[in-house]
């Protein structure tokens, strides 16, 4: 199972409409926890029943929930908390043979930045320059690396920046 879903919406704390915190929040946490609780039975049945004995849960967090960067306080926030939430599950599950990773992706050229107000967009897009951004197969294919390796083998946490990006 592959956890994927994500709202970024960044900008200076103390200009951030409230609502906004509320839906990262909403879809970064609660969102996360909500299909993992629904998913945990199924993931222990399947490592139970696999011919290769183990399943494999992965969640896209952020290169935000390592690096933390003004304006983005509470993206941040929902990350670190999605990274501390894995780990914790990956130590739980792991004698049930279920591999719990995240992959932390840079910036990806998705549709994230059409989430942002006016104004904040446009910053966003110069901080980024003509920086070559990852793309979505990039992050696809660090996930099929994580969930490929053989039973005796868990890749619990993979960091992937666009090839420029230094933070």
């Amino acid at each position: 199972m592959v956890n994927n879903a994500g709202l970024a919406l960044v900008g200076p704390a103390e200009a951030a409409p409230e609502d906004e915190w509320d839906r990262m929040l909403a879809v970064n946490v609660e969102g996360l926890l909500h299909v993992t609780r629904a998913a945990l039975p199924h993931l222990v049945g399947a490592a139970a029943d696999s011919p290769r004995r183990v399943a494999d849960l992965v969640t896209i967090s952020s290169t935000a929930g390592r690096v933390a960067r003004a304006g983005q306080a509470v993206y941040s926030l929902t990350k670190s908390g999605v990274n501390a939430f894995s780990e914790s599950l990956r130590q739980e599950l792991q004698p049930k043979r279920v591999r719990v990773g995240v992959v932390g992706p840079g910036t990806v050229a998705t549709e994230l930045s059409t989430h942002l107000r006016p104004g904040i967009r446009e910053a966003v897009a110069g901080q980024l320059g003509d920086m070559e951004l990852l793309r979505p197969e990039d992050v696809a294919d660090a996930v099929v690396y994580m969930v490929t390796r053989e039973r005796r083998v868990a890749v619990n946490e993979m960091l992937v920046r666009a090839g420029e990006q230094t933070w």
